[in-house]
């Protein structure tokens, strides 16, 4: 059960901003603007709709992994596919978050109540180092740059209030985008590929621990004379 529990605990990982790979650099404008924060509860009916509601996603996702196969392989694309497939539909049914929409919830969250564009951009350049990712584009920068210019045209620091301010930031960004080639429309595609990765990253972190859980078992001396198993004959299926 150890094992099934690394297997889950990387699914709830897989909870975009559109601020990470080439989606990291289409600013969606509407986190500029905020959101009423949802009702609050009272303790106990919190503590108990918390717990229900993570017992009946678990169950859900448990009932997932029983019925699909997944191959411990993070070096051939089919198996890290299928596996990201069958995440997928831990997600969909479960009513869990993909990456991209938790780290479009993060930012949501975190930039609530920001009021300059400045502290906002560097925010999301915090959330992206706090998650591992990498600026390979160069992105960031631009978007300083292109802040600065706004902020010398307008002379003054550009607020998120400022409609017309962000009207001309939200235009270099657009012209940024341009130049990198990225366009909203390649959004879902980008989100695919950032799924793809993350999926690889799982399999190599399950594939480690399978061989770590092995080679704890072989010191045991019922174990020591038998062979270790090849990890992609796996089936997770079994250990649930």
């Amino acid at each position: 059960m150890a094992f099934t529990s690394r297997l889950l605990s990387r699914s709830k990982q897989l909870y975009s901003g559109q601020i990470i790979l080439k989606q990291e650099h289409v600013v969606p404008v509407r986190f500029f603007a905020k959101e009423a924060a949802p009702p609050a509860l009272k303790g106990d009916e919190m503590l108990k709709n918390i717990f229900l509601e993570v017992k009946k996603k678990f169950d859900t996702a448990l009932g997932v992994l029983r019925k699909e196969k997944i191959t411990i392989n993070p070096d051939d694309p089919a198996a890290v596919a299928q596996y990201a497939k069958v995440m997928k539909t831990v997600r969909e049914k479960a009513d869990l978050f993909s990456e991209s929409q938790r780290i479009q919830y993060t930012i949501q969250t975190r930039t609530q109540g920001i009021p300059d564009a400045r502290t906002y951009l560097l925010t999301l350049k915090e959330i992206r180092i706090k998650r591992g990712l990498t600026d390979d584009l160069g992105a960031e920068d631009m978007m300083m740059d292109a802040l600065e210019k706004v902020e010398n045209e307008i002379k003054k620091p550009l607020l998120r209030s400022d409609k017309k301010g962000m009207a001309l930031l939200i235009a270099e960004f657009d012209k940024i985008n341009k130049k990198l080639g990225i366009r909203r429309e390649d959004l879902p595609k980008y989100e695919e590929q950032l799924e793809l990765k993350i999926a690889k990253g799982q399999l190599e972190e399950l594939k480690k621990d399978a061989l770590e859980a092995m080679e704890t078992q072989k010191k045991r001396e019922e174990f020591k004379d038998e062979e270790m198993v090849d990890v992609k004959s796996l089936d997770i299926r079994n250990f649930i």
